[in-house]
This record gives structure tokens, sequence and C-alpha cells, in this order.
């Protein structure tokens, strides 16, 4: 908490004051078993960064822990209003791909902010872009750690490179390393084994002890080491005299509270569905919502900010058995007696330590192997990730999340209004019709065109769909007339999709194997609705094929879509002859009619 505090420009008593009251009021209302609150890197880097651009935390410290409490207010509205309106869709737009690129870009962002505190450099801009974080680290020409000028040279290390003349302090150079490679050696034991989950667990708090005792020892030495000093003992004081509506930064404080609520919901309910999924049960996601919401505005009265169920408290709670939300009671309680009886414990802790507990904590935040499978998988997925981590990288936190929530909402827009459509064939021996592109032994059918839509039919796609559908009818054509085939006579377009499978027999699919049990097929709807647009469309098709001496015919649309078709009359302009139950039973029956009579 302490950490995560500092990470959000906040005094470090606040991190300790967020662990306590949140717990209790989350240990009654949430669904969660194994969800564990409190503080979380994700939340307190975003409102650090957006408050800080405006309001400076060291120049006035009293207005930026107003605004901070107020934006976790207007969060905790926000996430509570969701819940109440059961609007918790919205947080999808925030996808897995946007959230792996953000989730890294700030984790890379936040491990540089830690250069101030591993390096001992006194003066750290306050921007969270990558360039102005690197230059702040090597362009210090001025700066001698704290120290006069000229005098006391021995307490601080002097490097010439070039014309950088950088002023880092050697001692906590040291000590940050040394503490930064044990936190990340214990890690890598408890990914290896997850047995020795307690090992990675226990390794910030026996790192915090261990180097306050290191302060404490040599403090007379050690003036280039830096440390918390004074944190004041007992209960949260309460903050709702502080909470701040009106005046230049009110809008400042609604944006941050909106921003850090999205990802601290999605954060809360994605780790509680995990550890749900394990143990086979389901977690409310309105209710999940409401009690984070109402934990926040609650904790923004009681001098707390932004929390939500983090996943590194929640493995440690499943790891070691808890089976209720009474683990946060046990937090709260441990928290509590930090509160009233050890805080003096924490004056020599030095700075330099919750920088590597930190840095140790966002290197989880990297997953790398998540991005590759994006790439392999789908591309715009992959550009979505690529824009929100280069975004946050390199322009800022919000507008770099912004424009990967664009992306994927543009990958939304694009599958409406392209939606795609395949041309089937015929298995041979058998009734089943699938694309000739991904099925070798698929074969065309003389005289018929065969399509497939794969998406509802709106207003949005009907167009496009009008003209990519007559395209595939002149492509037909010419093909036919190139190689001689019978007359196209009839188009199909099949409104079901269908997965089939063949007993002893395997169809080989150019992209993938399958293997399909015979006269058994599984129907799932393609064209699950379709609007008064999709509708014109379809009389509008039927009308330009009969000029050309083609017949149209409709393969088992969906009880929603017949409904609306019979509404609009125009089951009648087709007729019943228009329409069939499968494939098969169409190209059976029009192939007959087509026949001469004896």
């Amino acid at each position: 908490g302490i950490s995560y505090a500092k990470l959000a420009n906040l005094p470090p008593i606040v991190g300790l004051y967020s662990s306590f009251v949140p717990p209790l009021i989350y240990s009654v209302l949430g669904s969660s078993r194994h969800l564990a609150v409190g503080p979380v890197s994700i939340a307190s880097l975003v409102m650090g960064t957006m408050l800080s651009g405006s309001v400076s935390s060291t120049d006035d410290p009293i207005l930026y822990l107003q605004l901070a409490f107020t934006a976790t207010f207007f969060a905790g509205v926000f996430q509570a209003s969701l819940g109440l309106l059961r609007l918790g869709f919205l947080i999808d737009f925030l996808s897995n791909a946007t959230l792996v690129g953000f989730m890294a870009g700030a984790a890379v962002i936040v491990a540089l902010q830690q250069l101030k505190g591993l390096l001992g450099i006194v003066h750290f801009t306050g921007k969270m872009q990558f360039v102005p974080v690197m230059t702040s680290v090597f362009d210090h020409k001025d700066e001698v750690s704290g120290f006069t000028k000229g005098k006391q040279l021995t307490k601080c290390s002097h490097v010439n490179i070039g014309l950088i003349h950088l002023q880092w302090s050697w001692q906590t150079i040291v000590m940050g390393f040394g503490f930064l490679l044990f936190l990340l050696t214990t890690r890598q034991i408890s990914i290896k084994k997850p047995k020795l989950f307690w090992v990675s667990a226990a390794a910030p708090l026996t790192s915090v002890i261990l180097s306050t005792i290191l302060v404490f020892g040599i403090k007379s030495k050690a003036h280039g080491i830096s440390y918390i000093g004074h944190l004041p003992k007992g209960l949260n004081p309460p903050s709702l005299n502080m909470l701040y509506f009106n005046g230049q930064y009110l809008a400042l404080t609604i944006k941050t509270g909106l921003i850090t609520g999205i990802l601290s919901l999605t954060e809360g309910i994605a780790v509680g569905r995990t550890f749900a999924s394990l143990q086979n049960y389901q977690v409310d996601g309105n209710k999940e919502m409401m009690a984070i919401g109402l934990m926040n505005m609650a904790g923004s009265c009681t001098s707390c900010y932004v929390t939500t169920g983090s996943f590194s408290r929640s493995a440690v709670n499943y790891n070691a058995g808890a089976q209720t939300a009474v683990s946060n009671i046990v937090l709260a309680a441990a928290v509590l007696v930090t509160l009233l009886f050890l805080m003096p414990l924490f004056y020599y802790t030095p700075n330099v330590i919750l920088a590597a507990i930190i840095i140790t904590a966002v290197i989880g935040l990297i997953d790398y192997r998540a991005a590759y499978k994006l790439w392999k998988v789908d591309k715009l997925d992959f550009l979505a990730c690529m824009c929100s981590f280069f975004g946050v990288l390199f322009i800022s936190v919000p507008l770099g999340l912004a424009i990967a929530v664009g992306v994927s909402i543009f990958k939304i827009l694009l599958h409406v209004t392209r939606p795609n459509t395949v041309v089937l064939g015929n298995i041979p021996r058998t009734q089943i019709y699938q694309s000739l592109n991904r099925y070798k032994e698929a074969s065309r059918v003389p005289s018929f065109l065969i399509l497939a839509i794969e998406s509802p039919i709106y207003f949005a796609n009907s167009t496009y769909l009008q003209e990519r559908m007559l395209r595939w009818v002149r492509e037909e054509e010419e093909r036919i007339n190139e190689s001689h085939e019978s007359t196209l006579k009839c188009i199909i377009i099949d409104m079901t999709g269908k997965l089939y499978e063949l007993c002893g027999k395997i169809i080989y699919s150019q992209e993938f194997p399958i293997c399909i049990l015979a006269n058994s097929e599984a129907n799932f709807s393609a064209v699950s609705a379709i609007d008064t647009s999709g509708i014109d469309m379809l009389c509008e098709l039927r009308k330009i094929l009969e000029k050309r001496s083609l017949q149209l015919v409709l393969v088992n649309p969906v009880g929603s879509v017949m409904e609306k078709m019979h509404k609009s009359k125009i089951l009648e302009s087709f007729g019943m002859s228009s329409m069939y139950l499968t494939v098969g039973e169409a190209v059976g029956d029009i192939a007959a009619s087509w026949k001469p009579q004896p």
C-alpha cells in the first residue's frame, strides 16, 4: 500500500489507510470469496499521472490530496452506477488486446519512474512519458543529490559521461539493485514452483524489514539514502470535508475518476472471475460493480484513494486456502494493528526499497507472450495492443488508452459493416455444404451459386452485402463462361451456419483439419437478426436477379428473421418455393424441377 501510494504521488500513509476501510466494506457487499482488496499499480499510476499534470503534489500537497479523494469519489459513483443500471457491458470495450498493451506500456513507464528512487536522484520529472523520464535520468548537471555543490562530495557519486554530469547516490544504487535482485529471484522461484508461492509473497515485507534495519544501523554513514520518515499513528481521519466539488479542477477530478474507475473495475472483476472459475462458482458482475463502487465512495470520505481487487493479494488468499470474504477482514485487522502500534517502525524504511518493490510488481504486467499470440491470431487486435502500448509510452496514459479503445471500436465497426460472405460447395456423398476455400473436398454444384452470410443484416451492412453478392454472381458467370460449364440459374443464400461431423471420415480444411460425424449437425445462427434495411435489400436483390433470369432462394432464416419477413409481406413476393430448411433440400428440389417432365 505504501509503495502504490507513492506511485500515485500521495503520502505513504494513505496507502495504508486504503488497505483498511475498503476491505471491510467489500467483505460485506462483495460476491467473490477470494478477491483481496487494496491499492493497485495501474489505478495508482493513472491517478498520479493525470493529477500531476495539473497540480504538483509537492508544491500544493493539500489541493493534490483533495483532488485525489474527489477523483476516488467520482470513480465510486461511476462504478456503482454501472452496477445499479446494469451497464457493465460498457467496460467490455476495454478488450484484452487493449489491456495487454496498456498494462505493458504503463509497466515500462512505472519502472522507469522508479529510477528516481533506485539511483537516488532528488529532482525528477513529474511527467510520465518515455522521453522526459529518460531525459530526467541523464540530465542533472546542476544537481548534487540535495547537498551543497562542491562540498561533502564523498556523500555522492559524480560520474562524468561526455558533457553530462550525473549525480547518483552510490549507496542507494547498491542497496536498490541488491534488493531488486532479491525480489526478482523470489518471484522466479514462485513462478517455477507454485507451491512456494509464499516465497514471493513474503519477499516485499522481508525486504522492508531488512532494509529498515540496515539503514537504522548505518544511518550516520549512509547520508545518500533517503527514507520515509515520520508516519502518523491512528485510524483513518475523515476526509469528507476535503472533497472538491467546485472550482477549476472539478472537470479534472471527474475525468480522472472515470478513467481510474473503469480500469480498476475491469481489473477487479477480471481477477474475481479468474479465481471463481478455479473453484467453480459464479461472481455476480453487477453486485461486484456496486460493491467496488460503494467501497470507493466510502473510502473517499475516510482518507482512501481508488482501490480494487488485486491479483497478487488474491493469489496469496487463494493459495493460503481462503474460502470466504472474511480474508479481507483479517487483512483489515492486520492493517489496523499496524496503524495503531507499528507506524514508528517504518521511520527508517528507505524509499529505494519501495521503488524496488514497485518495479518487481509491474514487471509481471508485461505479457509479451500474449502480444505474440495476438500477432499470430488477429492482426487488428495486435494493432490495438501496440497503439495502447506506444500511446501510453510516448503520449500519455489517457490518450494511449483512448487510441486503443478507438482501434477496438473501429474493429467492431469493420466487422459489422463488412461482414464475411463465402461460397459453399458440396462435400461428395453427403448433404453437407461448406466453404470452398476451407475444405478441399468441397465442390461446386452445377448451375447453382451457394452463398453464406456470416452476420446479421443491418442498415450498416445491407448495401455492402448487396454489392458483394452481385459481385459474386458476376465472378461466377465469368468463371462459367471461361470453363464452359452449365449456365448459372439459381443463387442460394444460406442464412444459418452449420457444424457437421462425418463418421469415420476426416474432411481436411486448408486452414485446419476437422473430423466430423455423419448425419449429425449442430446449427448456429449466422443471420441472427435483420432490420427493415436488410429486408429492403433482399427485395431489391431478388428484383435485380429476376431481371437476369436468376432465381433467389433463402435457406432456413431463424425465427426472429422469419417473423420480420412475414410482417413485412416479403414472404408473399418470394413465395414458399423460394424458402427451404436446408441447402441440400433446396438443391435437390430445384434441380428436380429443371428436369423435363416425362
